[in-house]
């Protein structure tokens, strides 16, 4: 295969959104260009170096061990590249495309919007959207979005991750429930919530399952009385007396310190979760995409 330096660079940069993306038609998108380009240039690429670069699936593509190879020794040098270039000005003096952000919506709706703000009142454009940390990675790599606030660290090599946040888990209820077990949780373990109510955001119950693992090392075999897709409703649920649960901390920081909910138990180590604001590396070429980001860094230090 010949080398790198010997290629386009252009079929190099398609290339590697291609290898980044997962398809050709989210390389389309990232770069501006219709996926017909996008597919001829694929085969020139190939067609220089003499070998396969992609299979293709059902959905997208899958990069062979050619490409794997290609993309790590092209990928450094084409992101510096990027980034001495800059994303340049807007043509005609028009505004910035609008940045596409995405994440857990109560995390959205309770920190970053707050923390954006200022943002958008000096004129920067913001699309956001909900939903899980593994379908919104695939769309971010697809080109759907420029950020997204994850919930666990993306797996490989095609995204870039920055730790934003550490969310700690607290066990919850309102008052009623607190007073008929106080003190029992740390005294007698989980046995003390046998009878009380379990309100949950999934069937599975993550958070909950989670908390019974990590605080006390042994798994969770209550069933959920009440179940609703959106933390803040199970906090409502929670402060009117629906039973107990586990919640982000910053999530019921007001209803702590009220006494509108208490917390259960206090254990010296309580579990702990990451969250990380993930891109596709390289530079942007929107530019408001760097002052989201930073914007986010600089308020998460507070959360």
């Amino acid at each position: 295969m010949d080398g790198p330096a010997n290629i386009d660079l252009n079929l190099l940069r398609t290339f590697l959104a291609v290898h980044r993306s997962g398809s050709f038609t989210g390389a389309a998108r990232l770069l501006g260009l219709s996926q017909p380009t996008v597919t001829t240039q694929m085969r020139a690429l190939e067609r220089q170096t003499g070998r396969e670069l992609f299979q293709r699936l059902p959905r997208g593509v899958a990069p062979t061990a050619v490409a794997d190879e290609l993309a790590a020794r092209v990928a450094g040098p084409l992101d510096d590249l990027a980034a001495v270039a800059g994303p340049g000005p807007s043509p005609d003096g028009r505004p910035a495309d609008p940045v596409h952000l995405a994440g857990p919506a109560e995390l959205l709706a309770v920190r970053v919007l707050p923390a954006l703000a200022p943002l958008a009142a000096e004129g920067v454009r913001l699309r956001v959207a909900t939903g899980l940390t593994d379908p919104l990675l695939e769309e971010l790599r697809a080109g759907r979005h420029d950020l997204v606030i994850a919930t666990t660290r993306p797996r490989g090599r095609t995204l870039s991750a920055t730790a934003l946040m550490d969310e700690e888990f607290v066990l919850v209820a309102a008052p009623v429930w607190a007073e008929r077990i106080s003190g029992r949780p740390a005294a007698q373990g989980p046995t003390a919530l046998h009878g009380v109510p379990l309100v949950s955001y999934a069937e599975d119950l993550p958070i909950a399952r989670r908390y019974w693992r990590h605080v006390f090392g042994r798994r969770l075999t209550l069933p959920a009385a009440v179940t609703v897709p959106d933390l803040r409703a199970v906090r409502s649920a929670l402060v009117a007396g629906a039973g107990f649960s586990v919640l982000p901390r910053y999530l019921c920081h007001a209803e702590l310190a009220s006494g509108a909910l208490v917390a259960l138990h206090e254990p010296e180590d309580p579990p702990i979760n990451t969250g990380f604001l993930v891109q596709r590396p390289g530079a942007a070429d929107n530019p408001d995409v760097p002052r989201v980001r930073a914007a986010l860094l600089r308020a998460a230090r507070a959360w």
